[in-house]
Order: structure tokens, then C-alpha cells, then sequence
């Protein structure tokens, strides 16, 4: 069941997306060379605390199975090159040419907010850039297709056309969601309409491509882009997933509500009703 949020609903989470928008702002200048990914997480972790938040990645366990060494373990997801998603923080120090996703979420006044951004660390290749660019302008598109009357499938059939169209692949198997007193909330969100028979074989996908979007809904876009094949593999500690044949990814995400009259980003940092 799709939940529909009240207006004091939505400026609760306008207000924590803030927060978080504030905080990824933080992250990203924090960025560069000799920095570790456990260096980062500290940070996140402290600046949602400050601003009087909890972790909603934290000792989250994105699977049925409840037991706690399945939980993921940090505040923040810091997937380098060609990590997709969920990479977890480590020892492992920043490098001039890497590009980094940090995905945070915040759990504030009993709502969840989530976004994702990814940087550059120093210089970068014209080529990595690009990647960055297109995700970044993939997100943007998906998102104008945010309004009442539209379906879910508007937004991603916009998304994989936009990334397509740029020599990029575009992940399947991965999606955006809804999220609200829940982390992950119905409906789910791809990034394609166009599947080969193992992806469908291998993922239970729901069908939401038909739900029709109704003002209220509150919803994470994300695009997944890749430099080469859109495949993906498990990383060894079970919690990341990383591109199958080793080229670079890319991820942005933004936290969006359904108005009557379109859409409103919810986090950004000046973001209003």
C-alpha cells in the first residue's frame, strides 16, 4: 500500500531534508585526496546527531532476515569508481581521479529523508565527468516527470531514454522507492522499462510502472549509470554492489513530494512550500 502524506507530513520532511541536504553539503567538501571513508562516515554520523537526527542507515537491515551481522553497519554508504550502492565505510583513504557516491539518510520527527550525490576527488578524466554530468541531468529529467496523472513508469522510460541516448547503461536490477515513517515504502522506482529475460528471471520486480503518481506520495529517484555493461555483482561483504565488469558507476538521488500542481524537491537546503 502506497502511503499518502499530509501537508504537516511533508513539512516535517521538508525540514529534515534540509538537515540532510545541509549535511551532504558538508561531505562534499570534506572530499578529497588521503581522506578515508570511515573519516566521512564520522563526520555524517556527528552532523546528523547535531542537527538532533538519527542515522536511518544505521544497523538497518535492507533483507528479511533480521539477524544482526546483516544489518548495515554505518551512517553513511561511500562507494568509490565501481561501486554502485551501499559500499561500506573502511580504512580506505580518497585518491586524486576517484569519484566517491555518498548516500545518506535521516530519520527525523519520525520521517525518513534520503539522498545521494556523487563527487569528484580532485581532478578527474573529461570522461568521468561526463558520467557524472549525465546522472546528475538523468535525475533532473526523471524528476520533471513528477506530477499528478503521470505513472511511475513516466519517470523511469524518461530516465533510461536520457542515459541511453549518452553511450551510458543504466541499472535494472536497483531501484528508487517510496519513503516516509519507513525507510522503504512502496512504490518501487526503476531506472528502465526494458529487461532481458535473466534480469526478469533473477529480480522480483512489482509492477509499479503502472501505479499513477497522486499528490501526497513521497518518493526517492535515483539514477545508477555506468561507463560500461549495466550488469552488477555482490561485493564481498555482502552489503555494497559493485558493476560486474569493473567500470565506473554513478548515483544521484533526491527525496521528492507529489504536489497538486507537480512536484517539490524536498532535499535541498532552501527548499520550501
Amino acid at each position: 500500500m502506497i502511503s499518502i502524506k499530509t501537508r504537516k507530513e511533508i513539512e516535517i520532511m521538508t525540514e529534515g531534508g534540509k538537515i540532510l541536504a545541509k549535511i551532504m553539503e558538508e561531505l562534499g567538501k570534506r572530499v578529497e585526496p588521503g581522506i578515508s571513508t570511515k573519516e566521512l562516515d564520522k563526520v555524517a554520523e556527528d552532523l546528523v546527531l547535531k542537527y538532533g537526527g538519527k542515522c536511518s542507515f544505521k544497523d538497518y537491515n535492507v533483507a528479511d532476515d533480521s539477524a544482526p551481522e546483516k544489518a548495515y553497519p554505518a551512517c553513511l554508504c561511500t562507494s568509490i569508481n565501481d561501486e554502485i550502492v551501499h559500499a561500506v565505510p573502511s580504512g580506505r583513504k580518497l585518491k586524486e581521479g576517484d569519484i566517491i557516491s555518498l548516500d545518506i539518510g535521516i530519520f527525523y520527527k519520525g520521517f525518513h529523508t534520503d539522498m545521494a550525490k556523487t563527487f569528484p576527488v580532485s581532478k578527474i578524466k573529461p570522461e568521468t565527468q561526463r558520467l557524472i554530468d549525465v546522472t546528475e541531468k538523468a535525475l533532473e529529467i526523471g524528476i520533471e516527470k513528477v506530477k499528478p496523472g503521470n505513472k511511475i513508469g513516466d519517470i523511469s522510460r524518461a530516465v533510461q531514454k536520457y542515459v541511453e541516448s549518452r553511450g551510458f547503461g543504466v541499472v535494472r536490477e536497483l531501484c528508487g522507492h517510496g519513503i516516509g515513517k519507513e525507510l522503504h515504502e512502496a512504490p518501487e522506482i526503476l531506472n528502465s522499462v526494458s529487461f532481458d529475460k535473466e534480469t526478469v528471471d533473477k529480480v522480483k520486480f512489482s509492477g509499479d510502472a503502472n501505479v499513477v503518481l497522486k499528490e501526497g506520495m513521497v518518493l526517492c529517484i535515483e539514477p545508477m549509470v555506468t561507463v560500461g555493461s549495466w550488469r552488477l555483482k555482490k561485493s564481498r561483504d555482502e552489503h555494497g554492489w559493485i558493476t560486474k565488469d569493473g567500470s565506473l558507476s554513478c548515483h544521484f538521488e533526491h527525496t521528492i513530494a507529489v504536489t497538486k500542481g507537480g512536484y517539490q524537491i524536498l532535499t535541498l537546503a532552501q527548499s520550501a512550500l
